[in-house]
């Protein structure tokens, strides 16, 4: 069963849930705000996605860190945002088997998800 991380009252999260559920397609979702699992999570995520791919810098939360927190980021300092920050984890974040699924695209998830 895949496991969907996320912000439950997120646009991104909705279309995804909308599609999983479309499709028939099995999950438990985790709010990683509310489960306080990120944290721990973000370096496995980051090794098997990329930390720049987990970033979200397009986002509200982005926007609203003052110009410190956004200048040089790297892994380490990626990684400490979003654990203070969870807000700044791109949604949805899936694991589904050993690997990990960024953001929602319909195509891919045909592609990933549809048995």
């Amino acid at each position: 069963m895949l496991k969907v991380y996320g912000i439950k009252n997120c646009d991104t999260m909705k279309k995804a849930f909308v599609w999983l559920e479309a499709n028939g397609v099995a999950y438990e979702f985790i709010d990683y705000k509310k489960a306080g699992v990120a944290a721990g999570k973000l370096p496995e995520w980051c090794r098997k996605a990329g930390w720049q791919v987990l970033l979200n810098t397009r986002g509200l939360m982005w926007k609203k860190l003052s110009e410190a927190q956004r200048a040089d980021v790297d892994e380490a300092k990626a990684i400490a945002l979003m654990g203070e920050y969870p807000s700044l984890i791109k949604r949805p974040l899936i694991e589904h088997g050993d690997q990990v699924s960024v953001g929602f695209d319909a195509e891919r998830f045909a592609q990933t998800f549809k048995s």
